[in-house]
């Protein structure tokens, strides 16, 4: 069975969607609930390396790699599309503002998602205008989620 947003019920869906956006009380209840993963996935959006990293080491890469899918990664693009359900390869799509995943969405009823896609492209729109910000300081991206990453296919190749 493919892994999927859409296996989670909507109220953890909509919880999910008040954490993007940055609501507190929500990211609490989703850590104390039966998913943390969501909660992971809710920071990994917003950036949280050590987030990512705690995505990969309890088997929840493919909520990593939607993450950096979301965020408009080519390869992550790519795995989503070829390891992952549709509806999260049109959800990362949605968040990078393709009219067709959008519509695709909204025609099949997955309300919740689009009201994801909207904070998350929020967020991607702050995140932006800080990284412009010319005093701020790039220190060269997410070296341990990178590092957990090629572990993580090092993993997958053993086992085959």
């Amino acid at each position: 069975m493919m892994q999927g947003l859409e296996q989670y019920d909507v109220k953890l869906l909509l919880a999910l969607v008040k954490s993007v956006s940055g609501r507190i009380d929500f990211f609490k209840v989703l850590v104390k609930g039966p998913h943390p993963e969501l909660a992971a996935f809710s920071n990994a959006i917003r950036g949280d390396d050590d987030a990512m990293v705690w995505l990969f080491k309890h088997d929840f890469a493919w909520l990593a790699i939607l993450s950096n899918a979301c965020d408009g990664d080519e390869k992550a693009i790519d795995w989503v599309r070829n390891g992952l359900t549709p509806v999260n390869l049109r959800f990362a799509l949605a968040c990078q503002h393709d009219v067709d995943s959008l519509k695709w969405l909204y025609k099949n009823k997955l309300g919740v998602l689009l009201l994801l896609v909207r904070e998350v492209e929020k967020f991607l729109k702050y995140q932006q205008k800080e990284f412009d910000w010319p005093y701020v300081i790039h220190f060269g991206g997410h070296h341990r989620a990178i590092m957990e990453l090629e572990e993580w296919k090092e993993g997958i190749k053993d086992k085959s």
